[in-house]
């Protein structure tokens, strides 16, 4: 398939700036055999229960720095972590950056350039593990996505961060997520829909464009995530019983089905994934999911596509736009079902 087939006219002011207040009052698309109009708060009404939600419970970090390396200001974002002390990243400028490089980011902090490929750079910080963590805390930023153009404020640090965020590692949101407030998940939990969590720690590659034109030639980028061994027997337990898998989040998504057998059970699993899931991917574990509204051309929304059926997927995307759903990590939601 080609990328161009992904494509769609996103007017710019569809893109939402900041979130819904509260965050349970965005706009939810239920996508079925027709398409319905309702809010996040609808959802409990939508499952039955029974059914199982997955989480991810991946922390954001702040993981935008400002350095220079002598006189040339260097904007770093962090991106996977490779070590106690290393991690991939992107940085801006780049191009002139190369090996034995060092960029001065705070008084107690620097980083050493120790490999480049392509847009990625790895740097090796002078702190590492707990230390690190801390100075990120002190000096970073909150790594707001590219495509929203102001800078990130005090109020980001709380609204860039879900209400299931436990693990620090993730370097841009889980952004379904965002939607659920502690009153939805009473209403979840009144209407016996259960939770187990897992972790993936999303990386900004998240947001790197499809530059090819055979969706077949991309590179995914890979991420670190884990089931434990109780998340994995909740969701077997699930399926024996005859409950769905409702999905919340594509990140969620993409370890479950990293995970996934062939005969629709799942195994505990830590490590890293890669998996890049479009049109005629067979789905192993997830039944519905929940979802923001994704980039064209991105490998997000040829995941939707595969999950939910292309057609379906465009005419849902069509209505979204002319009825003023807003996009993007701040925006909306949708419900899909598998096809």
């Amino acid at each position: 398939m080609k990328t161009a087939d992904f494509d769609f006219d996103l007017p710019p002011d569809r893109i939402a700036e900041h979130p819904a207040k509260p965050r349970d009052a965005a706009r939810l698309l239920d996508v079925a055999e027709r398409l319905h109009d309702r809010t996040v708060r609808d959802l409990p009404a939508l499952l039955e229960p029974g059914d199982l939600m997955v989480v991810n419970d991946t922390r954001v970090i702040p993981a935008r720095l400002d350095g220079r390396r002598g006189e040339v200001r260097v904007e770093i974002t962090l991106h996977k972590r490779e070590g106690e002390r290393e991690w991939a990243t992107f940085a801006r400028p780049g191009k002139r950056l190369k090996p034995g490089d060092v960029i001065a980011i705070a008084d107690d902090l620097n980083a050493e350039v120790v490999a480049k490929d392509g847009m990625e750079v790895r740097l090796r910080f002078s702190k590492g593990g707990p230390a690190l963590m801390e100075a990120l805390h002190r000096h970073g930023r909150m790594p707001l996505p590219p495509y929203i153009r102001r800078e990130a404020d005090e109020q980001d640090v709380a609204d860039y961060q879900t209400v299931f965020a436990a693990r620090e590692g993730a370097v841009a949101a889980p952004t379904a997520g965002l939607h659920f407030t502690p009153e939805l998940l009473a209403a979840l939990d009144a209407r016996g829909i259960r939770r187990v969590p897992v972790t993936l720690h999303v990386g900004a590659g998240t947001f790197l464009p499809v530059k090819v034109d055979d969706i077949a030639e991309h590179r995914m980028h890979s991420e670190w995530g884990e089931i434990s061994a109780e998340t994995a027997e909740a969701i077997n337990a699930t399926r024996a019983a005859g409950g769905r898998i409702v999905s919340v989040g594509t990140t969620a998504l993409r370890i479950l089905e990293t995970a996934g057998l062939d005969d629709r059970s799942i195994r505990a699993f830590s490590g890293d994934t890669d998996i890049f899931i479009t049109p005629g991917y067979r789905f192993k574990i997830v039944d519905l999911l929940v979802t923001n509204f994704h980039l064209p051309r991105s490998t997000l929304f040829m995941l939707v596509c595969a999950f939910a059926g292309m057609d379906r997927m465009k005419a849902a995307y069509a209505h979204a736009i002319g009825q003023n759903y807003r996009f993007f990590s701040y925006g909306d939601a949708s419900l899909l079902r598998r096809v």
